[in-house]
């Protein structure tokens, strides 16, 4: 399965759109790990633990819309778009969107 933000996989013509595919994440973090990530942001640095859980929602995402799309007989996601929110106070939220096609 071909992933691309773009519209098109060069030298491989789209011949049917399959439909629009989403696939939704969202993590919640917990309080020891938001206590850490606080301190992180006081003292200065990256906060891994927040780094770490918003890569596992992502990658949740991405493996949603890839089995969608499998689902739908396309061979190819076009125009992915990544979505980032968050909810509430410690809760974080993935959307990845894209038309699943069927590539040559």
């Amino acid at each position: 399965m071909i992933l691309t933000t773009t519209n098109t996989v060069e030298g491989r013509p789209i011949t049917a759109y399959k439909g629009i595919v989403v696939g939704e994440a969202i993590m919640g973090a917990n309080i020891v790990r938001d206590f850490f990530a606080s301190v992180t942001d006081v003292i200065g640095g990256r906060s891994g633990a927040y780094e770490s859980k918003l890569k596992d929602a992502r990658d949740e995402a991405m493996y949603e819309i890839e089995e969608r799309a499998a689902a739908l007989g396309a061979n190819a996601v076009v125009g992915i778009d990544l979505d980032y929110e968050v909810i509430g106070d410690s809760m974080l939220m993935v959307s990845v969107s894209g038309t699943a096609v069927t590539i040559t």
